[in-house]
């Protein structure tokens, strides 16, 4: 019993070298890089000052204010725009095989492809949206170019993206629901809006859970889609933290962009910790 103990322990080797090499490691080694003044040749230990600089940065609780909207707008509009989806879609629809593989397509391209098609759909005179709106007798806004409206207009692109993960998790979770609940409310005299309420709901939650944490960490985290629509403009306004922290590695202050990913990781494991902890507190099991 002692030898199948110490083989199966082996077996986890590979993955935890791996584990460590390509997580571990460069997490403490970002971790001591913040506290120093560094380049590609020579590093000098400056304590927090790299810390206390980066709070001081004009930008930054625009930053902080725009990625808290992104990333709970885009959690919220996919959890429920995805539940509405999954209801269909797991339904009698003919055509839903269809459906489900055009809602899952723009999962597979490229994120710096979709940003930079929409930047040319959202062009204020000439993009195609505005164009579709002026035949209909509306004046389109500037998309991109407004500072009230890029970051929203970002996070709606940033959805269309990112919808398809979410409807395939929660077609998932309802598919697995057994088809007994649903005869039993029909039994009792319920309607389709009852079984949705008292039944799918309640037994898709961990598969809800799920996309809520998934979109969630995505959107504290997004840079890419966000700098090839807008580079963070106009000035700062659709700026995010982690767009933030790239504009310090261009100007090569890399102790300083370094501290800004390290808080970035500090904050995304405080927000998502007790949300975690409070979607799972009290899961439905089948």
């Amino acid at each position: 019993m002692k030898s199948n103990k110490i083989y199966s322990y082996w077996l986890l080797l590979p993955a935890l070298l791996i584990y460590a090499l390509l997580f571990l490691y460069p997490t403490v080694v970002s971790f001591f890089f913040g506290f120093t003044r560094w380049t590609l040749t020579e590093w000098e230990w400056i304590g927090f000052e790299n810390f206390r600089m980066f709070f001081e940065e004009p930008s930054l609780m625009i930053g902080f204010k725009n990625t808290f909207i992104f990333a709970f707008l885009t959690a919220g509009l996919k959890v429920v725009v995805g539940i509405f989806l999954a209801v269909i879609l797991t339904s009698k629809l003919k055509t839903k095989r269809f459906v489900r593989s055009t809602i899952f397509f723009p999962v597979l391209v490229s994120t710096i492809a979709v940003g930079i098609t929409f930047s040319v759909l959202m062009h204020p005179s000439e993009g195609l949206i505005n164009v579709v709106l002026g035949m209909i007798g509306i004046d389109g806004p500037d998309w991109l170019g407004n500072p009230n409206l890029a970051i929203y207009s970002v996070a709606l692109v940033d959805v269309w993206k990112g919808l398809g993960i979410a409807t395939v998790i929660l077609i998932a979770g309802m598919m697995s629901i057994p088809n007994d609940y649903y005869e039993a409310i029909q039994i009792d005299g319920g309607n389709k809006w009852n079984a949705f309420v008292h039944i799918t709901l309640p037994l898709s939650r961990p598969a809800i859970n799920t996309v809520v944490m998934l979109a969630l960490i995505g959107g504290l985290r997004t840079f890419d889609l966000v700098w090839a629509m807008t580079g963070g403009g106009p000035g700062f306004s659709s700026d995010l933290i982690a767009s933030i922290i790239y504009k310090q590695y261009q100007a090569g202050f890399y102790g300083l962009s370094t501290a800004g990913n390290v808080l970035l990781f500090l904050i995304v494991a405080i927000i998502v910790y007790p949300i975690f902890r409070f979607l799972n507190r009290k899961e439905v099991d089948l």
